[in-house]
């Protein structure tokens, strides 16, 4: 889906129905207006700005779709008003976001956003969408299609492909050229390393007090209160690990019989509270103690929504031939489990409904994933199928049997980069004197078998020897002395 084609798309909203007087209120804003409105939005969203990105392409590809057909029965004579939806969004970073607005980047550079719309009209579903995904709503509240021109073209920093006639017209710089220029540019990674590896030694001898004590605090918790693990949603420093872990201590202090409901859960701090999918408990690092403790009051209740939500998957799994259900977290944004428990209760009742005919056990070995923002299904590199909740079971019947034997070697083969991938990185650390060596989450197991079989054939000098090395997608320093740099690194 081109630029041009979304913003026709679009524009159709405001030429197919003729608003009637009786639902004037419902139509405040044009279909142009909405256009106009969400030109930012666009930009920041489109999936034409995402293809080195196919997982967060994807997921706005189908939200926009979905959104586009939310506004579409807004406008729509007669057609009642649509039902409350929730669409996910990654946004790429630009300079018209709000000045108040202090996003946590993924690390692919991108913000995960939802955006919910609830029946309305038009202009307070476009504000809706801009103010969630930190843009300016100024011009959804009743502007005109001549006031809303944006003095400038929102900046790109995704490499895209214009007309050249639009940079020579306006005067702006060509990202695409931009982005080759920058190419060219790029140090290689022993020059790089040379350059770096005294900031990152010293950061790295500043942290080992904050990662003895983020250590020390981890293991007393997970001991005290019984608990499986404690994580953190994002690539948060030492410092700011520790002052959660911290906060915690002090809530088991204030208030020990709460955190007893904690016992065997993996906890995860996160951007908000309560329990995803998985069964993790998030405790939201912008929340009080108050709000902690609310949850974990209120876990008895999340655990039994668990077990329900396991007994559907179950279900799930002996309709589809013994396929499991998986939370592939890497995947996809987080999901709540009462989300979780939502699709599987749709998806279940759409496969009772019309029972397919699946052995029982010929799916057995294989993986999904449920998805509410995909049209059709599809199977993913590493073996998973992903299927839509609204697919419909006859062709969801068609398409796992006629795909089942690739999925199979697809999982296969994922199971033995996995393996690779652990052995080579432990070689790797090894034979390079790393305190360790971590990889991003978004990369595959070929391209960090890649890298690392690179570096041990070059085996570069020194610099790196007693430092945390970290597989990425570009080059960089962090706050506590890692070194990141690119899987795809220049010689």
């Amino acid at each position: 889906m081109s630029v041009t084609s979304l913003l026709r798309c679009t524009i159709r909203l405001e030429r197919k129905h003729v608003a009637a007087a009786h639902l004037a209120h419902r139509r405040a804003l044009s279909g142009a207006d909405a256009v106009n409105a969400l030109r930012p939005f666009y930009f920041a969203v489109h999936p034409d700005f995402f293809g080195q990105y196919p997982r967060e392409r994807e997921v706005n590809e189908n939200s926009l779709k979905r959104l586009n057909g939310f506004l579409d029965g807004l406008q729509r004579p007669g057609g009642g008003s649509p039902r409350p939806m929730r669409l996910t969004f990654y946004v790429r970073e630009t300079k018209d976001g709000g000045d108040d607005v202090q996003p946590d980047l993924l690390a692919s550079g991108f913000r995960c956003v939802s955006v919910t719309l609830h029946s309305g009209d038009v202009g307070s579903a476009v504000t809706s969408v801009l103010r969630s995904c930190g843009l300016p709503a100024g011009h959804a509240a009743g502007s005109k299609v001549g006031e809303v021109t944006p003095k400038r073209p929102p900046p790109f920093n995704r490499p895209v492909k214009w007309d050249k006639t639009y940079y020579t017209f306006t005067g702006f710089r060509d990202p695409e050229e931009e982005l080759q220029r920058a190419r060219r540019a790029e140090p290689g990674l022993i020059s790089w390393l040379r350059t770096n590896e005294p900031a990152a030694t010293k950061k790295l001898g500043a942290s080992l007090p904050r990662r003895d004590e983020l250590s020390r605090l981890k293991k007393e918790l997970c001991h005290k209160f019984h608990l499986s693990d404690i994580r953190w949603q994002r690539s948060w420093g030492a410092s700011h690990r520790c002052a959660q872990l911290q906060s915690l201590s002090r809530l088991s202090q204030q208030n020990p019989e709460a955190l007893v409901h904690l016992q065997g859960h993996t906890v995860v701090f996160a951007d908000q509270s309560g329990m995803n999918a998985s069964g993790h408990v998030m405790l939201g690092t912008v929340d009080v103690h108050h709000q902690w403790t609310k949850l974990l009051e209120q876990l008895p209740g999340y655990r039994s929504l668990q077990q329900q939500a396991g007994w559907l998957e179950e279900r799930i799994s002996l309709l589809l031939g013994g396929a499991r259900v998986v939370h592939a977290e890497r995947l996809r944004p987080v999901q709540s489990i009462a989300e979780h428990y939502g699709a599987l209760s749709a998806f279940h009742q759409s496969l009772m409904a019309r029972r397919l005919r699946l052995h029982p056990r010929s799916l057995q070995g294989l993986s999904m994933l449920l998805e509410n923002d995909r049209c059709s299904p599809s199977l993913h590199e590493t073996g998973h199928f992903i299927i839509p909740t609204s697919a419909d079971p006859p062709e969801l019947q068609r398409f796992l049997q006629s795909h089942a034997p690739e999925a199979r070697q697809r999982t296969q083969r994922q199971n033995q980069l996995q393996v690779e991938e652990q052995a080579v990185r432990g070689r790797c650390r090894l034979s390079l004197s790393l305190r360790s060596l971590s990889r991003e989450s978004s990369l595959s197991c070929s391209q960090v078998i890649l890298c690392c079989r690179r570096l041990l054939e070059q085996r570069p000098p020194p610099p790196m020897q007693d430092l945390h090395l970290h597989v990425s997608r570009l080059y960089s320093v962090m706050q506590d002395g890692d070194l990141c740099v690119p899987w795809d690194w220049k010689s």
